[in-house]
């Protein structure tokens, strides 16, 4: 029987996220790509953003799965074999049966993790291993920061959950606000010490007595952060950021501390074809530290199969900006 695809859409509605599902071409498979059946997915608030601005394909950017096929030049891959990736942000995502993505994203899946729990970690890691070991300067290796200090502001969040991670593994003291609600949370994720956002940031940083962070990591609209992270960031810190700025971003007060600022964007890599392996690698090696314990998934909601009716239940709990971790889908295959 030839293989049939199936893809979801997304769109706005009165700013509401709508779903609808239609029959799709199979993916078109290259010679460097792999084809995998999707057998498990999540949602980011990136699928949101693209869908807002007009973008008509099918959104994912987190995918575990089954290789169908691979393309000539690729090798290292086998039919049958689980994999996980982050997709490129100029093909179909994952959100459908079927995906086709360039082999170099493409990791082995560690044993022992269902495939929900996996679909938690490929955007969000890749995206806080970025910020932390590329963008801020901090050094990618167990326990080899020590004495320095990272205030997360948006701790709670897909990003933030797997950041605090990756931020105490590398022997940082981790500082994260969230709603007093999430503490727990932050505490099983690596944070050493948790601000409630509804108070004045600045005054409660100062009350722990700590040194100044050499690295502010903004995971929610920067906008209204900027001045509190110039206030706090250490002489010659970083200030990220990977959300667009809603408006002017008040970067001078920064000037006189000799501080940098960074913005982070997976899909940079992919959308330029900049040393896109890399990412690949990258994943290696949070599977290597998920297989070891050292990290953990952070999926917090599991939808038991992906339809128009879950996906968009998914989608809204993102828009209302209350998320906790990761929303994940059992897409239909193999498992």
């Amino acid at each position: 029987m030839a293989e049939t695809n199936r893809g979801f859409f997304i769109h706005l509605q009165d700013k509401k996220a709508v779903v609808t599902e239609q029959e799709i071409p199979m993916p078109v498979v290259g010679p460097d790509d792999v084809l995998v059946a999707v057998s498990g997915a999540s949602v980011n608030p990136v699928d949101l953003k693209r869908a807002a601005s007009g973008d008509q394909q099918v959104m994912g950017f987190d995918t575990v799965g089954r290789v169908v096929r691979t393309g000539a030049n690729v090798s290292g891959f086998s039919a049958g074999q689980k994999v996980f990736f982050a997709g490129e942000g100029q093909r179909q995502g994952s959100f459908a049966r079927y995906q086709s993505v360039t082999s170099k994203l493409v990791v082995a899946t560690p044993r022992g993790f269902e495939s929900t729990f996996l679909a938690s970690l490929p955007l969000t890691g890749i995206t806080a291993w970025e910020l932390l070991f590329e963008k801020m300067g901090y050094t990618a290796s167990a326990g080899a920061n020590h004495g320095q200090v990272l205030l997360v502001i948006n701790g709670a969040g897909g990003v933030g959950s797997i950041l605090t991670q990756l931020a105490k593994w590398s022997g940082l003291t981790v500082v994260a606000t969230a709603s007093p609600k999430n503490f727990d949370w932050l505490t099983a994720n690596g944070v050493d010490h948790a601000l409630d956002y509804h108070q004045d940031l600045t005054t409660a940083y100062q009350a722990l007595n700590l040194a100044a962070p050499t690295g502010v990591a903004i995971l929610y609209q920067p906008v209204p952060y900027a001045q509190v992270a110039a206030d706090l960031v250490a002489y010659f810190g970083h200030v990220g950021s990977i959300v667009e700025p809603s408006g002017p971003l008040a970067l001078a007060p920064l000037k006189n501390k000799s501080a940098s600022f960074d913005f982070e964007y997976m899909s940079a890599k992919t959308d330029a074809g900049v040393n896109v392996a890399s990412q690949g690698a990258i994943l290696q090696q949070l599977a290597d530290l998920l297989q070891s314990g050292a990290i953990r998934p952070t999926a917090t909601r599991t939808f038991p199969v992906l339809t128009t009716e879950t996906l968009t239940a998914g989608l809204h709990t993102l828009q209302a900006g209350h998320a906790v971790g990761k929303l994940t889908f059992h897409v239909g295959n193999l498992q």
